[in-house]
């Protein structure tokens, strides 16, 4: 019991010595802490006193520095200020010496003028006294004369109109001989090269197709029960079916050669099938219009591929396949198109120009033949519209509107396309020509030269190629003669239409015959 007494009261000891350190550890450590900030006080008052005395320094020598560079500035706008007021006084000396020889300028212009005064004034005297000697010698130059001053003038100007002629038409036929002289040998050349090169069949076509029949028979078959197969073959194709006494055959016309191709493979289907009733008839053109469709397409890229001329827009491609089965004076228009292509890159290509601009302008340039059936106008201005809605140069499309010489030729690619179009349309068997239209061309040839005073006899020879003019002689003397050709030259292309060229031969001639007896 006394051993947990002890222990009890050591423990209270202990824990009251501990409490005991700990206070006097807390005063310690707070009187330390005191001692420490007194010092941090201390310290920051004495680093602020520094930064006091520092700024007061700076600003002081900041001050010293502003008052000198203000010194400076002041003393160097004084000294530009004097510098400006001496330039002034300078400028002003210099206004007043302008002013002074204006002044004495103005002075001596003022005299001028008035010394000008008088010399009008004598001027216009003398200028009235030699009015009268005119109007006298005028009158003594007609007493003399017999003639009268508008008498005199007319015939004055009659002599100079006949000199101005004889200049006008010598210097027409010295420009011609010089300009045929380095240019006809050059073109002929050209010309051969680019048709020798570019070698073409031609067949003519007309606006008929005929489709052969196995045997008579078949002719009622296609007429059908009170006429109903051929009206309906016609009412849904458009073409007109003629049968008549021919044997085993019967003709399809129309001026629509897509219509009259679509008529003659249907009639041909029909036939091999034996099946002929109006719904087959209408179940076999849908069939055959849709088969032509791809045809055409496929004939369009073998031309393009044929001349080279690729990156075509799709449906130019197909507008070009149409025109297998168009014909213009019974010239296949396709066909036509490639050679005009060929011939284009090669005249292009002796000229040094772009080869395959010039063959893109040739394929296109009838590309208004695909639907001038469909269309209202002609086909050159049909092709250009279509040439500016798929977007194709320029050049290309003026091509197209410059290749029959409705537009003014601009670029040498007009002038190509011009040339291989006529090449291509004056190869003997490209084209042909009715009866009709060839004997009216004849007669408006012949009658476009005998529009011309001075013309007595005209001969239109060589199938209209060649027209011989007879002129009187005594009407037209030889230099109107040169111009009288041009005249009707002029006048030809602007009113005929034509392929190739046409030699206009004026033949003046003077006769005297007497007999000796």
């Amino acid at each position: 019991m006394e051993t947990w007494l002890v222990a009890l009261i050591v423990g209270v000891v202990a824990i009251l010595v501990g409490f005991l350190a700990f206070i006097f550890g807390f005063l310690y450590r707070k009187k330390v802490g005191e001692k420490q900030i007194g010092s941090a006080k201390e310290e920051a008052k004495r680093i602020i006193n520094d930064a006091i005395r520092t700024a007061d320094t700076k600003k002081k020598e900041t001050l010293l520095e502003a008052r000198e560079e203000l010194h400076r500035e002041r003393s160097e706008q004084e000294k530009e200020l004097k510098e400006r007021r001496v330039e002034v006084s300078r400028q002003e000396k210099r206004l007043q010496q302008r002013e002074e020889i204006l002044d004495k300028k103005y002075d001596n212009i003022d005299r001028k003028e008035e010394a000008l005064a008088e010399k009008t004034q004598k001027v216009e005297l003398l200028q009235e006294e030699v009015e009268k000697v005119k109007q006298a010698q005028v009158a003594v130059l007609e007493r003399l004369s017999g003639y009268s001053a508008e008498a005199a003038k007319a015939e004055l100007l009659h002599m100079m109109d006949s000199e101005l002629e004889h200049e006008y038409a010598h210097r027409i036929a010295e420009y011609e001989d010089r300009f045929k002289e380095n240019l006809d040998e050059r073109s002929r050349m050209l010309l051969s090269l680019a048709i020798q090169k570019c070698a073409a069949d031609h067949v003519v076509e007309s606006t008929v197709s005929v489709v052969a029949l196995p045997s008579d028979e078949m002719k009622g078959r296609i007429i059908g029960r009170e006429g109903r197969n051929i009206r309906a073959l016609e009412t849904i194709t458009g073409v007109d079916l003629i049968i008549d006494d021919t044997p085993e055959a019967i003709t399809l016309s129309s001026f629509d050669p897509i219509r009259r191709e679509v008529a003659r493979q249907t009639l041909e289907k029909l036939i091999s099938d034996g099946r002929i009733h109006p719904a087959r008839i209408e179940e076999t053109v849908e069939k055959v219009r849709r088969d032509l469709e791809i045809a055409m397409k496929k004939e369009g890229e073998r031309a393009t591929f044929e001349t080279g001329v690729h990156g075509l827009h799709p449906d130019l491609v197909k507008l070009l396949g149409r025109q297998k089965y168009r014909t213009s004076y019974g010239q296949n228009v396709l066909c036509h198109s490639i050679e005009v292509s060929q011939l284009s890159g090669l005249l292009a290509a002796e000229l040094g120009a772009d080869v395959t601009l010039a063959k893109r302008a040739g394929l296109l340039h009838d590309i208004g033949k695909s639907v001038d059936f469909e269309m209202e106008g002609s086909h050159i201005q049909i092709g250009v519209d279509i040439a500016k809605k798929y977007k194709e140069n320029e050049i290309v499309v003026h091509a197209i509107a410059a290749h029959h010489g409705d537009v003014e030729t601009k670029t040498v690619y007009d002038a190509i396309v011009q040339a291989a179009d006529a090449i291509s349309a004056a190869r003997p068997g490209a084209r042909r020509e009715n009866l009709e239209n060839y004997i009216k061309r004849l007669e408006k040839l012949e009658e476009i030269a005998n529009s011309f005073a001075g013309v007595e006899k005209t001969f239109a020879i060589q199938a209209g190629r060649e027209i011989r003019i007879m002129v009187n002689p005594e009407k037209v003397s030889d230099d109107a003669l040169t111009v009288l050709s041009h005249d009707i030259v002029k006048k030809i292309e602007s009113e005929l239409e034509y392929p190739g060229q046409i030699k206009v031969h004026l033949i003046r001639e003077s006769r005297a015959i007497d007999f000796a007896k």
